[in-house]
């Protein structure tokens, strides 16, 4: 599996240049949705990233290895990339992650939850309570 596209690329690359400007700016940075999930199929490690570095290989993100403490920091793509798991299978990206709220508030609720996967229930109740519902989907009272 790639574990980038070029669009991911994009966007991850766009995600550091806008931080650093804000950084040079003497501005705050930015707090970008994760872009990325990364994830080992047979075992609880999670990846979400939000910004690929000049580099090509250095992500940030937050990072869940699995110990019950997430962290954001800097990880390599290239070792992710190089993790033989048992049966054959690699780390993956999740097709179907949608990162939804910004790195911080997964940061966050990762935190409170001790991993990443079990987050994503908070994740999707704080994205509902800030969307408004669908006109099709109000209920009358």
């Amino acid at each position: 599996m790639i574990l980038l596209e070029p669009q991911h690329i994009a966007i991850l690359s766009a995600n550091t240049a806008t931080r650093r400007m804000a950084q040079e700016k003497g501005e705050s940075a930015p707090d970008p949705v994760p872009v990325v999930k990364l994830f080992n199929p047979v075992g609880a490690a999670t990846w979400l990233v939000t910004e690929l570095c000049e580099d090509g290989d250095t992500l940030f993100g937050l990072a869940d290895l699995g110990f019950g403490c997430p962290e954001l920091g800097y990880f390599s793509l290239h070792e992710i990339s190089q993790i033989r798991l048992p049966f054959g299978l690699r780390i993956e990206r999740d097709l179907g992650f949608d990162g939804i709220v910004p790195l911080s508030k997964w940061a966050e609720a990762a935190r409170a939850a001790g991993s990443i996967i079990h987050a994503q229930q908070r994740i999707w109740k704080l994205a509902e309570q800030q969307s408004p519902a669908p006109k099709g989907d109000e209920r009358p009272e």
